[in-house]
């Protein structure tokens, strides 16, 4: 590898190119790694960690009307979006700052700029520099999509909502997914009219319907608009600033703010892979066998940009394996059976295995185990809020194939709960396993 100026060159700084960079360096590789944006990647800067600290500051809003029935007077209590958005950037900030501490450490060398490949073992930075290296990887990750109709460019993406001058009083969410869910729920919470629009007749494909019923039902209960069939055929500005959202069903919706969370496209637009012959998706994602190596024997790719699955552990984990791979001498693949997932919506579902209808599809011996109740805290809150849990088994034995949680902290639990699930644990390991006394975890092992 001496005939190169690097041993591996990786272009996109975030959570797969991060972990990839510094494993490969820990194995004595020559690497260095081009960020054209800020180094920690969509999930650091713009995507899973300020998400979640909105949905903590959000959450205030209900815990203060909650805190009187504890006692607590909270007259007077009022809300700056500046001082969240701020305090937010500002730990950004720090992540920020921590990743490239952390690849300087490793002794891996940052170019703050955009990298474009050239040849199957050279690229080319922004400022005109020509690198060759034995090994390219691909982490550039995906970025969000806007369809093309009129006016789109006058809503917003997830990459600018953290950084809003000022809260809108009308919002329009358009979209089903995970992200969609999220901020019409912190909208909701921090005041906003918010409406959640998707051209389909689901939310949360992928999720167990009971769970996403139970969802749209608390969403409505909460105050948050939805609304199916809603596809969305143009977008006006009006001379008061305001935007008129005309659907394909005749139906307009005006509002201060759109927000597009349509999806995530693989950010792979420019970087001149397709001249250089790699094979490509119609989504723009990078094709890789299960070794993450594209057509090109020199040319890798990990994280979103394979749109294989697109969750920040994940490309993490591919980046690893890739590193300990090619440079480690320890070949290994990711594993992407029973991955756990969360929606941080309000309340906030999590789900690990199968759903009913993909358990039903696949077992001819199904059984479903629930328990719908409400959590202490909103009993005393007089909040009648109810939590679902639902257990999947199959098989003469019960094993265990699938667990869907909606309910308070319902991330938080689910984790170790999936473990048991991977590890094929049946029903009855659950039966005889005793209660943690009092908490919502325990209805996992009393369900009926």
């Amino acid at each position: 590898m001496a005939d190169f100026d690097y041993d591996l060159f990786v272009i996109g700084a975030g959570s797969g190119g991060v972990r990839a960079s510094r494993i490969a360096a820990s194995h004595g590789a020559r690497v260095a790694v081009a960020e054209e944006h800020r180094v920690g990647g969509t999930c650091v800067i713009r995507g899973c960690v300020p998400k979640k600290l909105l949905v903590y500051g959000s959450h205030f809003a209900e815990d203060l009307h909650d805190a009187k029935r504890f006692g607590w007077n909270t007259d007077g209590a009022t809300f700056d979006w500046s001082v969240l958005r701020d305090n937010v950037a500002a730990e950004v900030n720090r992540l920020e700052g921590l990743y490239g501490q952390t690849l300087g450490n490793n002794k891996v060398e940052v170019f703050r700029e955009r990298a474009t490949v050239t040849g199957p073992n050279s690229v080319q930075l922004s400022s005109g520099r020509a690198i060759t290296a034995a090994h390219i990887l691909i982490a550039t990750g995906a970025w969000p999509s806007v369809p093309e109709i009129p006016g789109a460019g006058h809503g917003i993406t997830s990459n600018e909502v953290f950084s809003l001058p000022e809260l809108p009083k009308r919002a329009v969410i358009a979209g089903g997914g995970y992200i969609a869910n999220e901020f019409a729920g912190i909208f909701n919470e921090l005041g906003v009219e918010a409406k959640l629009v998707t051209h389909g007749d689901r939310i949360l494909r992928g999720y167990d319907d009971e769970i996403v019923d139970r969802l749209v039902d608390l969403s409505r209960q909460k105050g948050i608009d939805v609304r199916f069939h809603f596809g969305i055929k143009s977008v006006t500005k009006q001379d008061d600033g305001s935007l008129l959202i005309e659907g394909n069903n005749g139906e307009t919706i005006e509002t201060d703010l759109l927000l597009w969370a349509i999806g995530r496209t693989p950010h792979t637009i420019g970087l001149g892979l397709e001249q250089v012959g790699v094979d490509l998706g119609k989504d723009g994602s990078v094709q890789v066998g299960e070794d993450n190596r594209t057509n090109i024997s020199s040319i890798y790719a990990v994280g979103d940009v394979t749109n294989r699955v697109q969750l920040t552990p994940i490309a993490i984990r591919e980046g690893h394996a890739f590193a300990d791979s090619v440079f480690g001498n320890n070949p290994r693949t990711v594993n992407y059976d029973c991955i756990p997932t969360a929606v941080f919506s309000n309340p906030p579902i999590a789900s690990v295995g199968m759903t009913e209808a993909e358990a039903r599809a696949q077992h001819d011996d199904v059984k479903i185990y629930k328990s719908d109740f409400r959590a202490m805290k909103n009993v005393l809150a007089d909040r009648n809020e109810r939590a679902l849990y639902k257990m999947i088994v199959a098989g003469p034995n019960e094993r265990v194939v699938g667990l869907h949680l909606i309910g308070p902290d319902s991330g938080e639990i689910l984790q170790a709960a999936a473990i048991a699930v991977k590890a094929g644990l049946t029903k009855q390991d659950f039966d005889d396993t005793v209660a943690l006394h009092p908490s919502m975890s325990e209805e996992l092992v009393l369900m009926k």
